[in-house]
């Protein structure tokens, strides 16, 4: 079976697909929760009151080059676009897709939400797909051509996690809510079975589709981790 490659897929269609040939090693995610300290004299340390929850930031390492082909190409994250006949002999081709991601759009005034996509997720709160915008973007040319074109660059790409109005934070509310529940869909499985497994009752197939926007309920992929709402 193929190495699933990493993808940086834009929500704006005019901008690039970005698609790893070689996929990084590693990558972090971090997150943080906001507090507000009171400090009182006659204690040792402030009082804390929990303001509100922080974004998840991904934290990604690449690395370009456009010095070989991609059948020989050394190293992690090496994008698309290598030596191959009639290829691009200047990296900033490929490394502009990355910085298209920074710029403000005319339409929403903000830079392009995007989704970034490796692996299989099988269990659910998985790191991937992230949504998210650039937040911050280094590049290093570390290559040249005796031209001074630059041939090779390192990467440096953080995604601040997006959560926009409306299915968006009714996502993440499903997503903290006690009362929901999690089934990952096996080879077999109909919307309709899993209700009567769940709810004793198949006709609830229609609570999970809405929760889960799913418009086929005769298509559900293997694999796929489904929340399930609590019915009355």
């Amino acid at each position: 079976m193929a190495l699933e490659k990493l993808r940086i897929v834009p929500q704006d269609r005019n901008l690039s697909e970005v698609v790893a040939l070689f996929n990084p090693t590693s990558y972090s995610i971090s997150k943080s929760n906001e507090y507000q300290s009171h400090r009182r004299k006659e204690l040792n340390a402030p009082l804390l009151s929990f303001v509100g929850g922080g974004s998840r930031t991904l934290n990604l390492q690449l690395f370009f080059d456009v010095t070989e082909s991609s059948s020989s190409a050394r190293g992690i994250g090496i994008f698309g676009g290598g030596g191959r006949p009639g290829a691009s002999r200047d990296v900033r081709e490929q490394t502009n897709k990355l910085v298209d991601l920074t710029r403000i759009s005319r339409n929403s005034m903000r830079p392009p939400v995007c989704r970034i996509f490796w692996g299989s997720s099988r269990f659910a709160n998985s790191d991937f797909p992230f949504t998210g915008v650039v937040s911050s973007l280094q590049q290093e040319f570390t290559f040249f051509d005796s031209s001074g074109t630059p041939l090779r660059a390192n990467v440096t790409v953080s995604f601040t996690e997006f959560l926009g109005w409306g299915k968006d934070s009714e996502k993440d509310l499903r997503e903290t809510d006690p009362d929901f529940t999690t089934r990952v869909v096996r080879r077999g499985d109909s919307l309709d079975s899993i209700a009567a497994d769940v709810y004793g009752d198949p006709g609830g197939w229609r609570a999970i589709a809405e929760a889960n926007n799913i418009d086929d309920p005769r298509s559900l992929e293997v694999g796929r981790s489904l929340r399930i709402p609590e019915v009355e």
